[in-house]
This record gives C-alpha cells, sequence and structure tokens, in this order.
C-alpha cells in the first residue's frame, strides 16, 4: 500500500529505541523525512545513524527531554529550521514508575503529569501554526491499554494517559476544519525494554511473567513494535486522514471491553 509519506516531515519522540524507534524507522521507509527525539543523546545519534543506514532517509536527531518546556519550543523549532515544515507529529515517551498510589507523593505525580501530559501539550500547542499554515496535519499521541483498562500499580500511567486521551479527543474538534486529525493509541503488551520493567516489578521469573502475560492475549503472542508502527503510518497517511478523535488498542484482543 502506497501511503505517500514522501517529503513529509515528521516529528517523532521517544525514538531512541522500544516504539519510537520503531515508528521512525517505518515512516523513514515509507518516504518521510523524520526528526527524532529523546533524553539519551548517544542513544540518539545511534538510532538515527541506523535508521538513515537502513532506509537512506533524512533523519535529525534531536537530543530533549519532553517534561521541559524549554526543550519542546526548541525541537519544533529546530525542525522548522531544518525542513521548513512539519506534517506528523508522534507524541511518546515511555511512561512514569510503577507504584501503588498511596505511595506516590506530589513530586510522582508532578512529574507524572510533566511527561505524560503536558508534554503532549506543549508538543501539540508549537506545531499547529505550522500545520495550519501548511493545510493540514496529523497528530498522533502513544499511551498505552492501561488507560482504558487500568492495571493496580500503573496509576501515574493510567491518570495522566487518561487526560491525554480526552485532551486529544477535543482537540481533535478544534482542529478537524483545518484539515489536522489527532488520535490516540493504546499499546497492550508489546515486546520493549519497558515491559521487561513490568517483568521485574511483578518479581517473579522473567519467562514465567513472559508466559502469563502471553496468555492473556487471545492471539497468543505479544506485540511487536511493528505492530504500532503500521498503524500509525496509516493514521498519519492520507488514507488515514478521515479518521480522528479515536483511541485505538493495539493489543491482540487483549482490552475486553465493549466499547
Amino acid at each position: 500500500m502506497n501511503l505517500d509519506l514522501d517529503g513529509k516531515v515528521a516529528i517523532v519522540g521517544g525514538a531512541s529505541q522500544g516504539i519510537g524507534y520503531g515508528i521512525a524507522r517505518t515512516l523513514a521507509q515509507d518516504g518521510a523525512r523524520v526528526a527524532i527525539t529523546a533524553r539519551r543523546e548517544a542513544d540518539l545519534k545511534r538510532a538515527a545513524e541506523t535508521i538513515t543506514a537502513e532506509t537512506g532517509a533524512e533523519v535529525l536527531p534531536i537530543p530533549a527531554d519532553c517534561r521541559r518546556f524549554e526543550d519542546c519550543s526548541r525541537a519544533v523549532a529546530e525542525v522548522i529550521q531544518r525542513f521548513g515544515r512539519i506534517d506528523v507529529l508522534v507524541n511518546n515517551d515511555g511512561a512514569p514508575p510503577l507504584g501503588a498510589i498511596e505511595s506516590l507523593d506530589d513530586t510522582a505525580w508532578h512529574k507524572a503529569v510533566e511527561q505524560n501530559f503536558m508534554y503532549v501539550v506543549r508538543m501539540a500547542r508549537a506545531v499547529l501554526p505550522h500545520m495550519k499554515a501548511s493545510g493540514g496535519g496529523s497528530i498522533l499521541n502513544i499511551a498505552a491499554i492501561s488507560a482504558i483498562q487500568p492495571i493496580a500499580g500503573f496509576g501515574l500511567s493510567v491518570a495522566t494517559w487518561a487526560g491525554v486521551i480526552a485532551y486529544a479527543k477535543t482537540l481533535s474538534l478544534e482542529v478537524a476544519p483545518y484539515g489536522i486529525n489527532v488520535n490516540t493509541i493504546c499499546p497492550g503488551y508489546i515486546e520493549t525494554g519497558r515491559l521487561k520493567k513490568v517483568f521485574a516489578a511483578g518479581g517473579e521469573d522473567p519467562q514465567t511473567m513472559h508466559d502469563k502475560l502471553v496468555a492473556e492475549v487471545p492471539m497468543g503472542r505479544l506485540g511487536s513494535t511493528d505492530d504500532i508502527a503500521g498503524l500509525v503510518a496509516l493514521l498519519v497517511s492520507k488514507r488515514g486522514g478521515y479518521i480522528t478523535g479515536t483511541s485505538i488498542p493495539v493489543d491482540g484482543g487483549l482490552l475486553r471491553g465493549v466499547r
């Protein structure tokens, strides 16, 4: 399927590894020019070099801490300076620590809000004038299945990502007249470094935890970053342009509710 991303400019957060890296690589394979952000500069530059070597695409690494207003603003400014436009924004940046809600102090909540919620707000606010000026665009947030099917111990993520879903739905109504779609993907169990932290938090043997998670998934396997990246590519392309205001589980059937 030709998604017609040639010449499009995308910003992908948390792209030094995991889901963000998979998304950046897929968009580059489909012809987009990609700016990638993450906090660890060495890992980010290595990711950019690898994606360029594999795809031949132009990849701009921008070391940035998504929890800082200044870094969000600088990242967008650098993309405009380099490419002159922004067509796609993918907000993605791991997740806050795990822990029982009663154990979480104000500092933990503040950090989670900055990382998960305000990051999305700031990046969207910064790119929207450029998308409006060019006649359209796409904003996509990566949350987690726990935002719509809460899991004990994931309170920081659940609360802040639920806020992201509500924010994105409202934003989608306001920017639709400008040809901009806004969606949120809620991945289930995806084979990434984050999932290994979940294994460790369970206090069981990693292989035992892995097998238990697989047993929960109707499709009988954990997801891959490609499972997420393929949907991202569709949603930010013209073929997905009429889809907006949605929160979409990509979870192998893990979500049990009727939506």
